[in-house]
């Protein structure tokens, strides 16, 4: 136990704290970045309070549940200890994000190319259309990036919830061309390491926009959310443009965000 806590903090008292309904909770994370004392996290799928102590019990974070999961109580619980916060805060900010090096997976091997035929259609040899791949780097997953990767310098950002490509069928022509893309989920995936990620990238590489493409479903919701919550944490104002997907795979939603 870090010394600056003392015994008398560990005390419990009656109080109100946040309550997270697990079986109403799908992991979305819109509540994560709700959260100024980052008491929750999204672990195995679910929102859960880190520790009681961090919860001020104010319930910021209510209204960004979509499914009416959180709700406030009052019972007995540590007592919300700030000083703790503020240390909790300054780790996590402090933390080191990973750089992949080349000698290691594949995967995390940082490459630039240029596509062939960047989204255009060909007719191959059995005379059926193909469209060609318009990808112009490697990594893609969010987590695999590292910020200082030499395509993200002066980017146009396309940050696309890893289902999309799936949904939507003319994802490269539509979207991809000249972009540099990052995908990932905001539910399964460590949100506040999200945050971390994006705040080191548009702190250091000079992004010209965003464009943030997620699916209707709500655990997708929060990925905007992450985007601009890393902005304000790197004290950056980039145009961002925010797409919704429908299951289906048609555009419901396109709504641009002034810088």
């Amino acid at each position: 136990m870090h010394a600056a806590f003392g015994k008398d903090k560990l005390m419990k008292v009656m109080r109100k704290i946040i309550e997270i309904d697990e079986e109403l909770c799908d992991g979305c994370g819109e509540c994560v970045p709700s959260c100024a004392e980052g008491a929750i996290e999204v672990v195995d799928g679910k929102a859960r309070v880190v520790a009681e102590k961090y919860c001020d019990g104010l319930g910021a974070c209510m209204g960004d549940c979509p499914n009416g999961a959180l709700r406030i109580i009052e019972r007995e619980a540590e007592d919300f200890d700030e000083e703790a916060v503020e240390l909790y805060l300054k780790e996590k900010e402090e933390k080191p994000v990973e750089v992949p090096m080349a000698c290691g997976c594949p995967s995390t091997q940082v490459q630039t190319f240029i596509p062939t035929s960047p989204g255009r259609e060909t007719v191959a040899a059995d005379s059926q259309m193909r469209i060609t791949s318009a990808l112009a780097q490697w990594p893609v997953q969010i987590n695999l990036v590292p910020p200082i990767a030499p395509f993200l310098k002066g980017a146009d950002l396309l940050i696309a919830a890893d289902c999309v490509p799936v949904a939507y069928p003319n994802f490269h022509q539509d979207f991809l061309k000249e972009k540099v893309v990052m995908v990932g989920c905001p539910k399964f995936d460590d949100v506040e390491g999200y945050i971390r990620k994006f705040t080191d990238i548009f702190k250091t590489a000079d992004i010209k926009s965003i464009t943030s493409v997620v699916m209707e479903v709500p655990c997708c919701s929060g990925l905007p959310v992450i985007l601009q919550r890393a902005m304000d944490a790197a004290g950056k104002k980039i145009p961002m443009e925010q797409v919704v997907i429908s299951t289906r795979g048609e555009i419901l939603k396109r709504e641009k965000r002034a810088a």
